[in-house]
């Protein structure tokens, strides 16, 4: 404008017009810096202003302080605010002045590979968010607290679809086809089966085979809860299910032979084939009958509330059962092991876990391609004076990426790390024990920050990779890692913090008014890191934003099958991969050996090939 002489009252009747509602004012905000555009009216202004000064597209865009902040305006009218809140981001500017099948066909776009990811278990998994379905047991304790399905990681069972229908209602199966509460008994039950399970010491007069950690317990009420909720679910409803009414649902139906068939062939209707759920189902049904150690074949009483039901269970079944309960369990566990045998043979895989990320495992280095993303990251980081929340996340992903590349931790270990700010001292490492969690902390003769993690914190904690000692790592300053984390820790990690109290986590959620807890559960850091891929991982063709051409969204886990594939593309050694990932060369060479044998030959002929050129 001073080169022009032109004031701001003269540039605003030069590139708005009369008919448009666009203030002056809001262009002296902008030169006093009090302001800066945000809407799609706003960049046209400013796509105005480049044009009547010479100046070439994007130029003001690119001096804005935040890079890859989304624009509101679009014309979305007949799309939710909460899509619309989602799809903003990955819109371009000029969204809203393309023609009609081009908007059609960025959504489409959007919508099938940032937001939902394209793969055939994606589009399975959208279609079954339609159909809610399980019995939950939200009464049942673990170690003195309550311990509840984790329901979240099934999208189809959202907190707020979980109402549930009044108590005259639930014998209903028309009124089945959703999220209920588990009736008294069947909560006895399962709460019995947990305790046997998971407590220290075994009760007097009962035996047991192993034990079940917290996640493991979790996991099976999910898959028994999801079983009796098909079990219960209305055969008329989509779900189709068996009707069964809840009165009658006890873990007695489970030595059953023919409750297991429906079940199992109930599953493969809805996916179309047998997976290794099932097998998996019919191995926890074989541990709970197996003899002398099962939790079923130690309580006959479970009979006691069986009652026929057309097409599963006789009369005459449940007569033999009471004639004879170990052989009706010892029938029962040979016809599951049978069962598992022929799913074995046709098994198939649904959800394969490298599909995601294929475009990044099939580069020459794995590592230096998914690095791209934590650059991009760094291209599109807000100005933290002006914008010190966003900021702050942009920062917490970035090293969410970064030390998910350095450590190789599954989410959990992750997840859960703890932090010692410089200058403090420690976590005693039997504390961490009994925590079963790890630290960062500044480890001064090393002048680095440490990760300490005890071995009984790992979900392989008996492999023979820890030998019972702890995971030490001192990161590498490298690329600036040290500078991020320490301004992480130092400032960043207050502004996501607030007001809320701190869980002493490394990584903590944004806390605003509607936060009840700034510590991350399995969920919700899986949608974190996800979020981040589709903000700065997936590249998108229409804003030119995203590292990686062909990325689909996925969680934190596969940053494991990045590093093991590198190590293995670059040594074509199992044994130095499984380092890595904290495991064994046998666990290494069954998930990964697929991406080693079109290189193996590479690496000999690396080898082989220095004779050639030194003659």
């Amino acid at each position: 404008m001073r080169r022009f002489g032109e004031s701001y009252w003269q540039l605003h009747r030069a590139v708005v017009r009369i008919d448009e509602t666009f203030d002056a004012k809001t262009l002296l905000s902008w030169i006093e810096g009090q302001r800066v555009p945000r809407s799609v009216a706003s960049y046209d202004v400013l796509g105005r202003i480049e044009r009547r000064y010479g100046l070439p597209n994007g130029y003001f865009k690119a001096k804005l302080p935040h890079q890859s902040r989304s624009l509101y305006g679009h014309d979305l009218e007949d799309i939710s605010p909460a899509e619309r809140r989602r799809l903003a981001w990955h819109l371009p500017d000029d969204f809203g002045s393309l023609p009609f099948s081009k908007r059609e066909e960025i959504l489409g776009w959007v919508r099938r590979v940032i937001i939902s990811g394209s793969t055939d278990y994606r589009r399975f998994q959208a279609a079954a968010t339609k159909q809610r379905y399980a019995i939950r047991f939200p009464g049942v304790t673990y170690g003195g607290s309550a311990l509840t399905p984790r329901l979240a990681a099934f999208s189809w069972l959202r907190d707020e679809d979980e109402k549930g229908p009044t108590t005259e209602a639930l014998e209903d199966p028309d009124l089945l086809s959703g999220v209920v509460d588990a009736p008294p008994r069947l909560a006895m039950e399962m709460a019995d089966l947990i305790r046997f399970k998971t407590s220290t010491l075994t009760e007097i007069g009962y035996r047991r085979n192993g034990v079940w950690n917290e996640e493991t317990a979790s996991q099976k009420i999910e898959h028994l809860g999801l079983m009796f909720g098909a079990l219960a679910a209305s055969p008329n409803g989509v779900v189709k299910g068996r009707g069964v009414p809840l009165s009658q649902l006890t873990f007695g139906l489970l030595i059953f032979p023919g409750v297991w068939d429906w079940y199992l062939q109930w599953r493969e209707r809805r996916r179309g084939f047998f997976t290794k759920w099932e097998e998996d189902m019919l191995m926890v049904a074989m541990a709970l009958t197996r003899a002398e150690v099962g939790w079923i074949r130690q309580h006959p009483e479970l009979l006691r509330n069986v009652k026929p039901i057309q097409g599963l269970i006789t009369t005459d079944e449940i007569d033999a059962a009471r004639r004879d309960w170990h052989g009706a369990c010892e029938d029962f566990h040979r016809h599951a092991a049978n069962r598992s045998k022929e799913i074995q043979r046709v098994m198939r895989v649904h959800r394969d876990p490298f599909e995601p990320i294929m475009c990044v495992l099939e580069a020459d280095s794995p590592l230096a391609e998914y690095r791209k993303i934590t650059e991009e990251i760094l291209k599109r980081m807000p100005d933290e004076h002006r914008y010190p929340r966003a900021a702050a996340e942009a920062v917490r992903s970035f090293l969410m990426l970064r030390l998910g590349l350095h450590l190789g931790l599954r989410q959990k270990n992750l997840r859960q790390l703890l932090v010692c700010p410089r200058g403090q001292f420690p976590t005693a490492e039997r504390r961490l024990e009994d925590m079963k969690r790890g630290e960062l902390r500044w480890n001064e003769r090393e002048r680095g920050w440490e990760v300490f993690i005890p071995s009984n914190a790992f979900k392989n904690s008996g492999s023979s990779f820890f030998g019972q000692k702890p995971f030490r790592l001192v990161l590498p300053d490298l690329l600036d890692l040290y500078t991020y984390l320490n301004a992480y820790i130092e400032r960043h990690r207050k502004v996501l913090l607030g007001r809320a109290h701190d869980p002493g986590t490394l990584f903590v959620k944004t806390v605003k008014t509607t936060s009840i807890d700034a510590a991350y559960n399995q969920t919700t850091f899986y949608e974190a890191w996800r979020l981040a891929i589709q903000r700065y991982g997936i590249y998108n063709p229409y804003t030119g934003r995203g590292a990686i051409k062909g990325l689909l969204p996925h969680g934190p886990h596969n940053v494991r099958d990045v590093l093991a594939t590198h190590i293995l593309k670059q040594t074509g050694s199992y044994e130095q991969a499984s380092y890595a990932i904290q495991d064994t060369p046998d666990v290494v060479q069954q998930h990964y050996g697929r991406f080693l044998p079109q290189d193996k030959a590479a690496l000999a002929a690396r080898i082989l090939n220095q004779v050639w050129e030194a003659a």
